[in-house]
């Protein structure tokens, strides 16, 4: 069977294995692939392409092929197609989509309708793991939970889970329901998930699947401060990618290239090691759309750092958390205190790194930005917007963090 051979890539003389790590039921490759580029948001994607690369995934032993309703009616599709000559091998991971409202909708008719339409997308007769991708603040968890278990006791899902939800919400998931999994951004520049949520999953007994494991591409090492995406792509307006966030990422990303070079491993292999070296996580998820970087990726996984390098990697951080600590505040304020900048790109970037930023590190709450948040978002789907309008949100940020 492919997924039980030995992988025969050669890394400089040495010869990988794909570990894979079990959890209930589920022998889970340490690898696994997300396909979020499928919705567009890292730019336009070759669907011929893409098949080739999943293709390749599953020949190179990964198993774990996780996507989503909302990244588009294709991509499920898509993924159906790679897998269906393998089903009974490889575990599909899939999230309850938003409603037709583009809002989240975890009704029990929703949840349960959701799943019917992924099961035909995907042209299965059941989901491995299920995912709850947005809150739905409007219908009680216990509501969920319930369709969510019918579904299990279906057989239509075989397991379940959270993603992209407020720590306080996991909490309510995993108090109420028989939770197996929580997606979550973890990588060794988007720490955030190690202070609340991997501690969650540890005193509930469910296991993290981590995701954009080398922040977005930033721990290749492939970028610089002259870095350019295409329009559309979501990175032109990540805060990683911005102001100091930025120049931490490429201290860290030089850092991890000094680690690898006593290993012979990328920047990007020991990003994906590190992360899978925190307890808690079952799978790191990549999501190259060239087969280069997939084997460049699954070479984070046949070997360990050591604790010695582990240590000293654990003490660089802390000290870019240092100057984090000091420099972001005084990055907000700037932002929010000088006068009017007359570049709308300019503004909308700084107004989302503020809120990001203010929302990591605890300045405000989640609740008071995401509304914000959606409004500026919608000013860029409106004609004839100006500066001024982004001056209105700047004010409302003001209110709440200053």
């Amino acid at each position: 069977m492919v997924l039980n051979k030995l992988l025969s890539i050669t890394d400089r003389g040495e010869c990988n294995t794909m570990r894979y790590r079990n959890y209930k039921d589920l022998d889970i490759s340490e690898i696994g692939m997300g396909c979020y580029a499928l919705s567009g948001s890292y730019g336009s994607v070759d669907s011929k392409k893409y098949k080739s690369v999943l293709n390749h995934a599953i020949e190179l032993g990964i198993n774990l092929f996780d996507t989503a309703a909302t990244y588009g009616e294709e991509a499920e599709k898509l993924l159906g197609d790679v897998v269906r000559p393998v089903r009974e091998e490889v575990i599909v991971s899939t999230k309850i989509g938003l409603g037709e409202d583009g809002k989240p909708s975890l009704g029990y008719e929703d949840v349960k309708n959701a799943c019917e339409n992924s099961l035909n997308r995907l042209g299965t007769d059941h989901i491995d793991i299920y995912l709850v991708h947005f809150d739905d603040p409007n219908t009680p968890v216990k509501e969920t939970v319930e369709a969510l278990e019918e579904l299990r006791n279906e057989e239509k899902i075989k397991h379940y889970g959270v993603s992209h939800l407020p720590g306080e919400r996991v909490k309510e998931y995993l108090k109420n329901g028989d939770v197996s999994f929580c997606l979550m951004e973890l990588s060794a520049v988007s720490r955030q998930s190690r202070k609340k949520l991997l501690p969650l999953c540890q005193e509930y007994g469910a296991k993290a699947i981590a995701f954009s494991v080398t922040g977005r591409g930033v721990l290749t090492g492939r970028f610089d401060e002259e870095l350019e995406f295409e329009p559309g792509d979501i990175r032109n307006m990540d805060p990683l990618f911005k102001r100091e966030r930025f120049r931490s990422a490429m201290r860290v990303t030089k850092k991890l290239q000094d680690v690898g070079e006593k290993y012979h491993r990328t920047s990007t292999q020991v990003a994906i090691n590190w992360v899978l070296s925190q307890k808690g996580v079952i799978s790191a998820l990549t999501g190259p759309s060239s087969k280069e970087h997939l084997e460049e990726n699954v070479k984070g996984s046949g070997w360990d750092l050591k604790e010695e390098d582990m240590r000293d990697i654990e003490s660089f951080l802390d000290e870019e958390d240092k100057i984090l600590n000091e420099k972001e505040p005084e990055v907000i304020k700037d932002i929010l205190s000088e006068r009017s900048v007359e570049d709308f790109n300019q503004l909308f970037e700084d107004l989302v790194y503020v809120m990001e930023v203010s929302m990591d590190r605890e300045q405000a709450k989640e609740d008071e930005v995401v509304p914000v948040f959606h409004e500026l978002l919608s000013l860029r789907k409106k004609e004839n917007i100006s500066v001024d309008n982004l001056e209105n949100i700047k004010e409302k940020l003001k209110e709440i963090l200053m």
